[in-house]
């Protein structure tokens, strides 16, 4: 590759639109921009979302939802999640070293989906009424 012979590719470099040269060029006396009103005139601008004056669309529809701030920090496990460790008590950090929830989690919450046959002891963990209940006729205990 030489310095001589280096030129972008083909498509990416438009030639400038030359407006106001004569009738022939379809951009000449108004230079495209048609006859009258604010988009014709120099400065001619409005905002983003801008209605002429009439309430924009973004303020007459209603707020809607909402997103919790704390909702990165908390976790479900399931059930069948925790069938296959193998350890003795399950707890916040456990799931965290078993890749069973994010590193930044604060709380974790066992939730009734699937099947636990073995006995588990779970410490410091929420758990559901429905899991409780599956988790001690397993033969397991949660720790508060």
């Amino acid at each position: 590759m030489y310095l001589n012979t280096i030129k972008p590719s083909a498509g990416s470099k438009k030639k400038a639109k030359r407006v106001g040269r004569g009738i022939g060029s379809t951009l000449g006396k108004t230079c495209g921009r048609g006859h009258k009103g604010q988009k014709s005139r120099s400065g001619g601008f409005h905002k983003v979302g801008f209605e002429g004056g009439q309430m924009p669309l973004q303020r007459r529809l209603p707020k809607v939802g909402f997103a919790s701030r704390s909702k990165k920090y908390n976790a479900e496990v399931r059930l069948s999640e925790l069938q296959g460790l193998n350890v003795d008590v399950i707890s916040l950090q456990t799931l965290i070293e078993n890749n069973l929830v994010p590193a930044i989690t604060k709380k974790a919450k066992v939730i009734m989906s699937g099947e636990l046959n073995e006995a588990v002891s779970i410490q410091g963990l929420g758990v559901t009424p429905g899991a409780k209940a599956i988790i001690e006729s397993a033969g397991g205990k949660i720790e508060a």
